[in-house]
């Protein structure tokens, strides 16, 4: 299969409500073939939090890096790289497929643990499934909250959130206030969201991107993008909050697809082409952090 018919293989899946409380039966079948296919590159660890009583679960897969070359007397050299974060959530809202938010995001994620387990960076790579972002970033917020407690650093998090969505006619892209005079009115691009001290990331991931044929854009904000709340809606947020470098990589969620949120969010409506153009965009740029 290619990338295309693999990113379309997981959406079939993937794609049922799979809401934790209202939908448990679909969204424990996502969460074990998520684990399935992580597996295949490697241990997968269940990570879990506690809402209100009840145990959700986080999966991990840890990908080592590249081995160091050898240094002079054949040792390997102690220099640990910080590990790139990337996170996808699996939860819907009730009553929807959520085959954008975030089938998509879960797919890309699940073929870009293939991609670098195939051909590891020189950085180790942390691949998480996050539960629970609809109800508040929850998932994230745990998984964030431990790498601060433990005082580890983090290269950067990139954030899957909604990849599948096109629309090529005018004007079928809108912003937040003011931004519609600085970036296209066609929903064709992926876009990319960082703070400030993200910039040079920015810069760098949407060339790559760009350069393999993918339109994208790129948007920075300061502090902790509070003064565009819109910016703060996926499991990125939980990592600007602890002072850790994040990204979200999105296809502006409702500032494009009327299928937001909707029992109509399902995999006919997703653009497979754009999916896997961005996928092979980001497999990458990734390479090149």
């Amino acid at each position: 299969m290619n990338l295309k018919e693999r990113l379309h293989s997981h959406l079939i899946q993937i794609v049922r409500d799979r809401n934790p409380y209202l939908a448990s039966e679909g969204h424990f079948y996502a969460q074990q073939y998520i684990r399935e296919q992580l597996a295949q590159w490697g241990t997968v660890e269940i990570d879990d939090f506690s809402v209100r009583g009840r145990i959700h679960h986080n999966l991990i897969l840890d990908l080592p890096p590249l081995s160091p070359p050898l240094a002079k007397g054949g040792k390997q050299e102690k220099k640990q790289e910080k590990p790139i974060v990337i996170g996808a959530h699996y939860d819907t809202v009730p009553g929807s497929p959520g085959a954008d938010d975030n089938a998509t995001g879960v797919a890309v994620l699940l073929e870009l643990a293939r991609d670098i387990a195939s051909g590891p960076l020189k950085y180790p790579v942390q691949l998480v499934a996050f539960d629970m972002e609809e109800y508040g970033y929850l998932g994230s917020s745990h998984h964030a909250a431990k790498y601060k407690q433990q005082q580890k650093s983090i290269r950067l998090m990139i954030s899957l959130e909604m990849l599948g969505y096109c629309n090529h006619n005018p004007n079928s892209q809108s912003y937040p206030a003011g931004l519609k005079y600085f970036y296209p009115n066609s929903g064709n691009f992926i876009a990319l969201i960082g703070t400030l001290r993200t910039v040079p990331d920015l810069i760098n991931l949407s060339g790559k991107i760009r350069k393999s044929g993918q339109p994208c854009e790129w948007l920075p904000v300061p502090n902790r993008g509070l003064i565009v709340p819109d910016t703060r809606r996926s499991d990125h947020v939980p990592f600007w909050d602890n002072g850790y470098p994040a990204i979200m990589v999105t296809d502006t969620a409702n500032m494009r697809n009327p299928h937001y949120h909707r029992e109509s969010d399902r995999i006919e409506t997703l653009d497979l082409d754009f999916l896997a153009g961005v996928c092979q965009g980001l497999v990458e740029a990734i390479r090149y952090i």
